[in-house]
């Protein structure tokens, strides 16, 4: 049911168009009344939030002035603006972070692509169970609106070599995929739309991914944590504690279902990894260049 909701939740966003441009945004629609219904699930505070968004994404600075590797930045500019790896949380005026969670355990199915393990929806899976995020990857029917189609990062270059792939693939530039699957987590709400940096949190004990409706955990592979689900990401406090809380949940998962993400990182021994990032707060630095803009309140986003 929850995975049936999502991708009723995700479809209301209609057909859009991806431009790509220095400052790469969304040409969503014409009418601004048509981006006020774009919505999309968030947690705040252990609990559930919606999401409105009222303008198009921007991508700034420029994935090629951020110092990546010129030949591939120069390449992946020609597919998106957007990229993760480093990023400038003031170059939008007055913007908070909004941290992305990716289900990083689940492997490449996090990517939506059917033939890297992804559900037809668009959705991760993991031992063999999918995991209906708030936002199933880019392009997929699943797909938040408002929200890249792909990005690039030097990460998934070192991914690709990790598999022994040197080209890129599915046709895209070295580096280049869909935006993974993921949720998201604020840490205030407010009814004014307001523009927000992403910051991304990769994931590698299962069992503190939070059900995408309920926002609570389940545990799903064996640990060696007296309270496994403790650290469940729904709020910022979360991330944190879970920036530091090493367990074997991590390598357990890993083992169930083989994660290039996990070896490609050297094995991660603590519940979740924020590249760039040591502590989580209002001021955390971006890692990415990618401001979304909408308005945060306190409802159910499944009324």
């Amino acid at each position: 049911m929850a995975a049936a909701g999502f991708g009723l939740y995700a479809t209301r966003a209609g057909t859009s168009t991806v431009t790509t441009t220095t400052t790469e945004t969304m040409a969503a629609s014409s009418s601004g009344s048509v981006l006020q219904t774009l919505k999309s699930g968030g947690f705040l505070n252990s609990g559930t939030v919606t999401f409105g968004y009222t303008q198009d994404y921007q991508c700034t600075p420029p994935l090629t002035t951020l110092g990546f590797n010129a030949t591939e930045a120069a390449a992946a500019a020609k597919d998106t603006g957007c990229a993760v790896g480093t990023g400038n949380s003031t170059a939008v005026a007055k913007a908070p972070p909004v941290f992305v969670i990716v289900p990083a355990y689940a492997g490449l199915s996090i990517f939506g692509a059917a033939s890297l393990g992804a559900s037809p929806q668009g959705y991760p899976v993991f031992d063999n169970q999918t995991v209906p995020t708030q936002c199933g990857a880019g392009g997929t029917g699943a797909a938040c609106p408002d929200h890249p189609t792909y990005l690039y990062s030097p990460d998934f270059t070192l991914v690709d070599k990790h598999l022994g792939i040197q080209n890129g693939i599915f046709n895209l530039p070295e580096g280049v995929l869909p935006t993974p699957s993921h949720d998201h987590v604020v840490g205030y709400n407010g009814t004014q739309s307001i523009p927000w940096y992403m910051v991304v949190v990769l994931v590698f004990d299962p069992n503190i991914m939070p059900n995408a409706v309920t926002g609570q955990c389940t545990q799903v592979v064996q640990s060696d944590l007296a309270s496994p689900t403790g650290n469940c990401l729904n709020s910022l406090s979360a991330i944190q504690a879970a920036m530091g809380t090493k367990t074997a949940a991590t390598a357990n998962a890993n083992n169930t279902q083989s994660s290039p993400i996990y070896d490609t990182f050297g094995g991660v021994q603590t519940q979740v990894i924020v590249p760039g990032v040591t502590a989580i707060a209002e001021t955390s630095p971006a890692n990415s260049n990618l401001f979304l803009y909408f308005n945060a309140v306190s409802e159910n986003p499944f009324n």
